[in-house]
């Protein structure tokens, strides 16, 4: 049977079904671990996107409800587990997303197209910012990667240290970007970029 997926939820349902794999968690629990593993770096985390995730997960039979916490001064608390039907749906978009192969998008390629009309001054100080920014992500990144070495499996590793690497790339463009701003170069045409930075 194909399991039809499209939209955004997907990889926040698939997140929920691997965490849910390990053992069997509250979705606050999901929450925690999401962002103890930095996931919320690589998807937007919102607790409403999450809850609603979860339900509709339940709605379609591929979790289910094992333990209802009751609490007199808090909301019930319901602990949810991955059945086999969710084990095939989690399978299915695994290799969906591994699959999917998105153009990069990337919010400062439009800005850089007509960067070049406005006060280069105003944009080296805006990039000097974002690469202050940067080196704080490349660090964090690679924290992330080195606390989890001995406590999770090898695929997760990869995720972090991707995460390392890309960020890393990101400040190494974002360096190159602002060395040609504070020099004014924004307008020259016929030097290629590698030629310039080969060194």
């Amino acid at each position: 049977m194909q399991i039809k997926v499209s939209g955004k939820p997907m990889p926040m349902k698939l997140l929920i079904l691997g965490i849910l794999l390990e053992r069997d968690m509250h979705p606050y629990e999901i929450t925690l671990v999401m962002k103890e593993r930095s996931m919320d770096q690589v998807i937007k985390l919102q607790t409403g996107s999450l809850y609603y995730a979860v339900d509709k997960l339940a709605a379609g039979g591929h979790i289910e409800a094992v333990e209802i916490i009751h609490s007199p001064d808090r909301p019930d608390k319901t602990i949810y587990r991955i059945t086999d039907k969710g084990k095939e749906l989690m399978e299915q978009l695994i290799l969906q997303q591994i699959k999917k192969s998105d153009p990069p998008y990337h919010p400062l390629y439009m800005a850089l197209a007509l960067a070049r009309h406005i006060d280069q001054g105003k944009v080296a100080k805006l990039l000097e910012e974002r690469i202050r920014e940067a080196e704080h992500q490349v660090n964090f990144a690679y924290q992330v990667y080195e606390e989890h070495i001995s406590i999770v499996p090898r695929s997760v590793l990869h995720m972090m240290y991707g995460r390392y690497e890309h960020s890393q790339t990101e400040l190494k463009w974002l360096k190159r970007l602002y060395e040609d701003v504070a020099v004014r170069k924004m307008n020259d045409i016929g030097r290629p970029i590698i030629a310039d930075y080969k060194k």
